[in-house]
């Protein structure tokens, strides 16, 4: 897999550049790589670049709920780390899609798939999740795809 010889590169230059904070954020993504590998999905101990995409999306999504839960608790400094571990995750993905791209996206699939209503909303998010894979919070495509239905 392409990406885990780019963590192993960047792993040694943050170890030569002494940079402890990403040097953290690397090793966790490559502990959940070695994990992703041994696991029931992968093929000849490889993981698709799909798997280590949707992989890296949730260590970024456990990130940040794990800083919305510090900032709750009054805990700003723990909030800043974990929020600069997400953004050094974020690095290896995908160029995220903004709001408008997504919105046009879905008013396509919503004409392919002839849906009126939201009694439909399954068959869009089945084709938008597929479309928007690594590229689109889930989250966002569903509000996007109820307002859009519910018109």
């Amino acid at each position: 897999m392409e990406l885990e010889n780019k963590i192993n590169a960047d792993i040694k230059q943050a170890m030569l550049n002494k940079e402890k904070d990403v040097l953290e954020s690397l090793r966790a993504i490559k502990s959940a790589i070695l994990l992703l590998k041994t696991g029931k999905d992968a093929v000849n101990g490889e993981v698709s670049d799909a798997a280590g995409i949707a992989m890296l999306q949730k260590l970024v999504k456990q990130r940040k709920e794990a800083a919305d839960i510090y900032v709750q608790q009054n805990r700003q400094d723990l909030a800043d780390e974990e929020m600069f571990q997400a953004s050094v995750i974020e690095r290896y993905l995908p160029k995220q899609m903004s709001r408008e791209e997504i919105e046009s996206e879905v008013k396509a699939i919503i004409a392919e798939v002839g849906a009126t209503s939201p009694k439909d909303m399954g068959k869009v998010m089945g084709q938008a999740s597929k479309r928007f894979a690594g590229k689109a919070d889930n989250r966002i495509v569903s509000e996007i795809v109820k307002s859009l239905l519910n018109q």
